[in-house]
């Protein structure tokens, strides 16, 4: 167990774009909910826990839908990357005016913006307590953000990758459509891909399983969620590893 009491001495924390808008708003940005994230993540850093970040940006820019509707998927895919950027860029500000130290890192040059991608010095950072943002996704198309945590994830040897969603955890089939849908407290890889349980991107999912990497599902819209799940309560929340698999009603 970590100093901080955890399992965990440093996290890759997965954000949707999604959770940095207006409740109800279709895009954008608003002040007051990314405020909220923010101070979310500066109780997790005060705890001791090192934090990395991955945001999405389906609140700005969705590379793939663009695609399918006749955009070149490069372009769209580079289009959804600089988008992550907008988002890191207002995680950065909203972290420091709570007082938490951040640090942008972009795997292409954007002098003014971040730093460029090194594995070593994103440590460092981490191990002084700022918190690390991971902007531009892998700076490659074809790759989602979930690609790029675990990517990273693996790079900076985080403990877990902390996937925040709007569900307590892992289900074996959509809880509001599927009213005998079970909860996962405990998931294994293997079984995860034969019910074809949607984790993470395929290209992620095989990154964390090879590399032994655990994935926490929890509900980072309930007060206090990302705080149980990183000690160790899976009452609203499911670990992904290579452990067994358990379900509520077991």
């Amino acid at each position: 167990m970590a100093r901080n009491g955890t399992a965990y001495k440093r996290i890759l924390l997965k954000l949707s774009g999604e959770a940095l808008k207006a409740p109800g708003a279709e895009s954008g940005i608003d002040a007051e909910a990314i405020a909220g994230v923010a101070e979310r993540i500066r109780k997790v850093v005060e705890s001791g826990v090192q934090v990395a970040l991955v945001v999405g940006a389906g609140n700005i820019f969705r590379g793939l839908p663009a695609s399918r509707n006749g955009m070149a998927r490069v372009t769209a895919d580079s289009m959804g990357m600089m988008a992550t950027v907008i988002n890191a860029l207002g995680l950065q500000d909203a972290l420091e005016a709570a007082g938490v130290p951040a640090q942008i890192q972009t795997p292409f040059p954007m002098p003014g913006i971040g730093e460029a991608f090194d594995h070593r010095r994103a440590i460092a950072h981490l191990e002084t307590g700022r918190v690390v943002i991971f902007a531009g996704g892998t700076g490659h198309p074809f790759f989602t953000t979930d690609t790029t945590a675990a990517l990273r994830a693996c790079e900076i040897g985080a403990d877990a990758i902390f996937k925040a969603t709007k569900v307590d955890g892992v289900y074996s089939a959509d809880p509001h459509k599927d009213p005998q849908a079970r909860r996962y407290s405990q998931l294994a890889y293997t079984d995860a891909l034969q019910k074809r349980l949607q984790v993470m991107d395929s290209s992620a999912f095989s990154l964390c399983m090879d590399n032994d990497i655990p994935i926490v599902v929890f509900n980072f819209s309930r007060p206090g969620g990302i705080s149980r799940a990183l000690s160790g309560d899976l009452a609203s929340a499911t670990i992904v590893g290579h452990g067994e698999t358990l379900a509520e009603t077991e």
